[in-house]
C-alpha cells in the first residue's frame, strides 16, 4: 500500500469511528479529556499497524484497543461519575432527553457486562460479532446479555407507568 493510500485509510477510519470511540471511552472514563487522549492513542497505534493485519475487522480492532486503553486509564485515574452526566447526543427536545435519561438510569442499574454490551450495541452500533470480538465474549453470550438487559429494562419501564404519566 502506498503512503498516500495508507494515510487515506487512517483518515477514513478516523472519520468513521472517532466520534463513537470518544463516546465509548467517555462512557468508561467519565472524563472527556481522558476519553479524547485514549482515542488519540488508539489511532496512533492504528498508524503503527499494517492495514492488511487489521483489514476486515477494523471496528473490532479499534474498539478493543480503545477499551483496553480506557480501562488502563481508569485504573490509573480511579475516577467515576454517574452515567446520566454523559453527553448522549440527542437533540434539544426536552421530553426525548428525559426519556433517554430515564433509560440510561435503568441501564446504569444493570450488571456491568450487560451495561457494556448494551452500550456497544446501541451507542456504538456494533454487531454482535464485533461486540464479541471487543469483549472477548461469545456471540451467543452477547445475545443473551442483550436479551436479558432489554427484558429487565422493558419490565422496569412497564412497571413504572404512573411515574412517567403525570
Amino acid at each position: 500500500m502506498s503512503d498516500r493510500t495508507e494515510s487515506q485509510w487512517i483518515v477514513d477510519a478516523l472519520d468513521q469511528y472517532e466520534d463513537a470511540l470518544i463516546r465509548y471511552a467517555f462512557w468508561i472514563l467519565r472524563d472527556q479529556e481522558l476519553a479524547r487522549e485514549v482515542v488519540q492513542e488508539t489511532f496512533l497505534r492504528l498508524c503503527r499497524e499494517e492495514p492488511s493485519k487489521v483489514g476486515g475487522y477494523l471496528a473490532q480492532w479499534l474498539f478493543t484497543v480503545c477499551r483496553n486503553l480506557a480501562f488502563d486509564t481508569r485504573k490509573r485515574e480511579a475516577r467515576m461519575t454517574p452515567l446520566e452526566d454523559m453527553d448522549i447526543g440527542v437533540d434539544s427536545n426536552l421530553e426525548q432527553k428525559e426519556s433517554v435519561g430515564e433509560i440510561f438510569r435503568l441501564v446504569e442499574n444493570l450488571p456491568k457486562n450487560q451495561r457494556e454490551v448494551v452500550y456497544l450495541k446501541f451507542q456504538c452500533d456494533l454487531s454482535y460479532k464485533e461486540i464479541s470480538d471487543v469483549t472477548k465474549l461469545s456471540v451467543g453470550n452477547v445475545g443473551l446479555l442483550l436479551h436479558t438487559a432489554l427484558k429487565a429494562i422493558r419490565k422496569r419501564v412497564l412497571s413504572e407507568p404512573a411515574r412517567r404519566v403525570q
